[in-house]
């Protein structure tokens, strides 16, 4: 293997150039004697960094392109069904240290300090293959946009709050929007000592989640070769960078519903000059979206906080005597994904329920009279002990599909009673998926059982009057 740069080492768009040359190839093309593979999970990178880039492999703290302020990291993509390319897993950045990362504000800390500028390098996953073979089909220079990071800091802060209050063992990532703090290791291993606790906790890292990657690749296909970005110029932009200054994110979208509780529907539709005259199924989700977008996009699930964060409005009748009459309804199971997917903390359902939700509750006065006022905004994150319950709901869902057994006598159900249930959403019974076995199966769907629902909105309630 030459020794002979072919980049400058201090200029990042010289070493994003050089990067090209990776992208249609794999790694081993470039070998030239004998090479000893590494191995383990961050192994790709680290003959990335040998055989492409020839940078010795170290313990430096610093970025890996130190003299350029920047990162390198290899991430991997998947192919859909329609050929199109899918993000596989978040981007981790680094460790957490709970006992070291206390002392660190955020200008500070590892994060910052590494990853404001990243050279991202997308590869195509494939299990079968060798390390050496894998093909690097796309590479960006990216920096993360200033919006982006007021939000990324608050994220940083909540979770340094959480270990500071001695609940390290309690981190979820859906107690933040980009920055998450993730699961490191497997079942079993041992945990790590926190500094205001007894408890161990799970070791984790700080990663920029699956729905804030996808705006990355959303944007690195589009571009192309020529991929120099911070992916700023989302359509659909709910808050604006000065807002960010003075509040949070989530504080921004509560206020804006302040004004409006305990008003009927119909005036707040009124003030939103909403038409209700074909009285639409959807009315109450309409509002919502009318409220917290301040009139700027008929779906804040589209808008581009709510997309990078992986973060969902869910909007939530209950009746006067507080039952909720009607279970929530997620997406279409994926039957080829679940098979595939090796792990439950990668699984596209571990997405879904470990991200952040925002409930808009309407609430009816009077028994029976549809004159629903509105009544909370509140953003919820789903318990640890609940998410422990979802996987064992993801295992069953998973053996089920293995067998061939996709049909309802084989699904949890509604009166089970764990939280969780399967059941079609499609409007035709005659609409179906495909199944590992290359053959087709009535569509089936991820669902929160009614009653559920309903203890996460009595919980809400008790937390105000206790609080």
């Amino acid at each position: 293997m030459g020794q002979t740069l072919q980049y400058d080492r201090t200029d990042a768009a010289s070493i994003f150039d050089y990067s090209k040359g990776l992208l249609g190839k794999t790694l081993r093309f470039f070998l030239e004697d004998d090479y000893v593979p590494h191995e383990g999970k961050g192994a790709l990178g680290q003959m990335v960094e040998n055989i492409y880039f020839l940078l010795e492999t170290n313990n430096n703290p610093a970025s890996d392109f130190s003299e350029a302020g920047m990162e390198l990291k290899c991430t991997p993509l998947k192919k859909s069904k329609e050929d199109r390319y899918l993000i596989k897993e978040r981007l981790v950045c680094s460790m957490i240290n709970y006992c070291e990362v206390v002392e660190m504000d955020f200008e500070n800390s590892h994060f910052y300090l590494k990853c404001q500028l990243m050279l991202l390098l997308f590869y195509l996953h494939n299990s079968d293959l060798d390390k050496l073979d894998l093909e690097f089909v796309f590479s960006i220079l990216w920096k993360i946009p200033d919006k982006d990071l007021l939000i990324i800091k608050h994220d940083y802060e909540l979770i340094l709050e959480k270990i500071r209050q001695g609940k390290a063992h309690e981190l979820s990532e859906g107690d933040t929007m980009y920055l998450g703090a993730c699961r490191k290791g497997q079942k079993g291993d041992s945990l790590m000592k926190q500094p205001f606790s007894e408890v161990g906790a799970p070791r984790r890292a700080f990663s920029l989640k699956m729905a804030y990657m996808r705006t990355v690749l959303d944007y690195v296909v589009k571009s192309g070769k020529n991929a120099v970005s911070n992916i700023a110029g989302v359509e659909s932009e709910l808050v604006s960078t000065d807002a960010l200054c003075e509040d949070s994110f989530e504080d921004i979208i509560q206020k804006r519903f302040q004004p409006f509780f305990n008003k009927r529907y119909e005036t707040i539709a009124k003030k939103k000059r909403i038409d209700l005259s074909r009285n639409p199924k959807n009315k109450f989700a309409i509002i919502a979206n009318a409220i917290a977008s301040s009139e700027k996009c008929a779906n804040v699930n589209q808008s581009e906080e709510f997309k990078k964060a992986g973060l969902t409005m869910k909007t939530v009748r209950v009746q006067a005597n507080g039952i909720v009459k009607e279970a929530m309804s997620f997406e279409n199971i994926d039957y080829i994904e679940v098979a595939e997917c090796e792990d439950w903390f990668d699984s596209r359902l571990y997405e879904l329920y470990s991200s952040r939700f925002m409930f808009v509750i309407f609430k009816e006065k009077n028994q029976g009279k549809e004159d629903y006022v509105l009544n909370d905004v509140f953003f919820w994150t789903m318990p640890q002990a609940d998410l422990e319950l979802a996987e064992e709901y993801w295992n069953h869902i998973k053996k089920n599909i293995l067998e061939g057994h996709i049909s309802a006598e084989y699904w949890w159900k509604g009166k089970d009673k764990k939280k969780f249930h399967v059941r079609p959403k499609a409007q035709k019974s005659t609409d179906m998926a495909p199944t590992p076995d290359g053959k087709e199966a009535k569509k089936y769907c991820y669902w929160f059982n009614n009653d559920y629902v309903r203890e996460i909105i009595d919980n809400r309630r008790n937390e105000r009057n206790n609080g």
